[in-house]
């Protein structure tokens, strides 16, 4: 009997370093991207971005606990093709969607910048944790929905992110992000560490200091990361972080939860939504033939709601 190679792929996984007050996740995402990525006929540079969206929503949400947790980060723009990138995260399922221009976008080539994608804009990430859960470790209050903005700068997503933490959580983090096309199918992986200076999850962060030598040790090794080595199929989330952090006294993995696409659009959902307008805005929303119909825009399905 022929068994299904590992791929070790779709898979989120923690880890801490004790002795440098450091944690960190890495996620490679397969056939979730994929299946993302199929809902949209997006231009190459577009699947490119969101598959890069999808393991910075993976690594960033996977910081919470619990399953009613949730991250949401989305980059919206004033002047660029792109008007709205959105994904979000909860426990182990995913989704993203971008909004844009096509024929503007056309017009950018075949390599465009983040700041010609986005002209001027923001990127906002909201964490929502469920009740007693921890948040990202900045001492935020627990059990509640929490947001911060920043300028949607620097050359990817990614440095944009590490944007976020510095200036909104005032965590140093570093992050490393890969992503592969094969024909059309996408490979996408990740890793972040951060720092947290007076101890490990859960105690309070009185200062931050990017120049800590425990931080300086860590990201230096960070930055040893290859692209080919995120996205390598072939290579465990294990593998990677023990090839980076082998020399540490002590290295502490738990195991993150299995990835899916996780779009959460039902008819009842939006039955729930529609309820809430007037009567006679509902009538406005009807077609001829009296339905309301509905397209989810993560997953371009179309639910017709009669009542």
């Amino acid at each position: 009997m022929t068994q299904t190679p590992e791929t070790f792929a779709d898979r989120l996984l923690g880890f801490t370093l004790p002795d440098r007050n450091a944690r960190g996740r890495v996620v490679r995402l397969d056939k979730v991207v994929d299946q993302v990525l199929s809902a949209h006929d997006y231009p190459a540079p577009i699947t490119h971005l969101l598959g890069e969206a999808l393991v910075l929503g993976a690594l960033m949400g996977g910081l919470l606990k619990g399953d009613a947790a949730q991250m949401t980060m989305q980059a919206q723009t004033e002047g660029g093709p792109i008007s709205l990138l959105v994904c979000d995260y909860r426990a182990g399922e995913m989704r993203g969607y971008v909004d844009y221009d096509a024929t503007r976008f056309a017009e950018l080539g075949a390599n465009p910048t983040l700041a010609t994608m986005f002209g001027k804009g923001y990127l906002a990430i909201t964490f929502e944790t469920g009740p007693g859960q921890n948040t990202t470790g900045s001492g935020q209050a627990t059990g509640q929905r929490y947001q911060g903005i920043v300028p949607l700068e620097g050359a990817s997503l990614a440095e944009a992110c590490q944007n976020y933490f510095q200036q909104s959580e005032q965590i140093p983090t570093m992050i490393r992000v890969g992503v592969r096309f094969e024909g059309k199918r996408c490979i996408a992986g990740g890793l972040l560490a951060q720092h947290l200076a007076d101890g490990e999850v859960g105690r309070e962060r009185l200062h931050v200091r990017l120049d800590h030598p425990d931080w300086e040790h860590v990201a230096t090794i960070m930055s040893t990361i290859s692209h080919d080595e995120l996205v390598d199929t072939e290579l465990s989330m294990d593998a990677i972080v023990w090839r980076l952090f082998h020399e540490e006294e002590e290295i502490r993995v738990q195991p993150g939860p299995v990835m899916s696409r996780g779009c959460r659009c039902s008819a009842a959902y939006y039955e729930q939504v529609i309820a809430r307008f007037p009567a006679e805005e509902q009538d406005a929303m009807r077609d001829e033939a009296g339905a309301i119909v509905v397209d989810c825009a993560f997953c371009s399905k179309k639910f017709t709601l009669s009542a």
